[in-house]
Formats: C-alpha cells, sequence, structure tokens
C-alpha cells in the first residue's frame, strides 16, 4: 500500500501537461474555468421608480413572490440595484446587497 501510494505521489509530481506547463501550475489554475461565461451587469437603478419593474424581473420565478418583491424593494431602494437573473449574481451589486442581514442572520437581499 505505501509502495502504490509513493508510485502514485511522483507520477502527479513529475507529469508535464502536453503545453509544456508544470503538473503544479495546472492545478493552480483550476480556481475558475477559462471558458465560463462573465457575470451579467446589475440594474443598477437612478430613480425609484425603476426599482419595481427590476424587482419583478428579480422575483418572477419565486415561490413567495411578495415576499421576495418586498425585500428587493427595500434592498433597491438602499443600495439602489438590483442583480441581473432572478437567482444568484448577488456579488454584482456590491457589499450593501450582499451583506446586509435580517434579524435572524439571513440575507435580506434575494
Amino acid at each position: 500500500m505505501v509502495l502504490f501510494l509513493l508510485v502514485a505521489f511522483l507520477l502527479v509530481t513529475t507529469k508535464v501537461s502536453s503545453d509544456g506547463k508544470d503538473a503544479s501550475r495546472e492545478v493552480a489554475d483550476l480556481g475558475a474555468p477559462a471558458d465560463a461565461p462573465p457575470l451579467p451587469p446589475p440594474h443598477i437603478i437612478v430613480d425609484a421608480k425603476d426599482c419595481i419593474g427590476a424587482c419583478d424581473e428579480r422575483c418572477s420565478l419565486h415561490s413567495r413572490k411578495n415576499v421576495c418583491s418586498r425585500a428587493c424593494l427595500t434592498c433597491c431602494n438602499t443600495c439602489r440595484c438590483v442583480p441581473a437573473g432572478t437567482v444568484g449574481n448577488r456579488e454584482t451589486c456590491g457589499k450593501c446587497y450582499t451583506e446586509w442581514k435580517t434579524h435572524g442572520n439571513r440575507t435580506k437581499c434575494p
């Protein structure tokens, strides 16, 4: 068993990829795929009236639309931003949107 682990370790550390990079370099590059699509731009809100349309789009697939819309409108009026899409991408709106918590220490903004 020890011999098998030693051989496996040697194979991994001495492996060189076809394009000339070291195996250790390949492991370091695995953080994000090279072909990952960029994040969509958020809806930057200038006028508070624009929050309604952006939040309707954001909460369109939510199971509790009224709860989602109420939280979204609160966040939009304060942070002046709503992430694109119906879920995820919260980091595109910055710390105001991502770090705002409820009394139960859950994220407030959908």
